[in-house]
């Protein structure tokens, strides 16, 4: 299924996740499966946060980029529309193509 993530984008134009293993380089076009890394002042959420449409208005811009993904294995979650509406949290991904 194809659904939308936000990515930090970093100058060398690597992207990486926005708060949780930040550190780690993201690969375009290989599928990763979700990973545990539990984080002082965040919720343990093993899974990869997507959304239905490129739209998380509670997230600053500043340094970001909505990708298009590919996802299986997933679940859907409701959200209010302050945060995007309806997200997935998937076990795979495959990162696409910026939008």
């Amino acid at each position: 299924m194809i659904a939308y993530k936000l990515f930090r984008k970093l100058k060398d134009g690597n992207i990486t996740s926005l708060y949780i293993n930040k550190k780690r380089r993201l690969p375009i076009y290989e599928w990763m499966i979700a990973e545990s890394y539990p984080t002082k002042k965040f919720a343990v959420r093993p899974y990869w946060h997507c959304t239905k449409t490129p739209n998380a208005p509670h997230i600053k811009m500043k340094n970001r980029v909505w990708y298009e993904v590919e996802i299986n294995d997933y679940i859907e979650f409701k959200r209010p529309k302050s945060q995007g509406g309806v997200w997935y949290l998937a076990n795979e991904i495959k990162i696409l193509k910026p939008i």
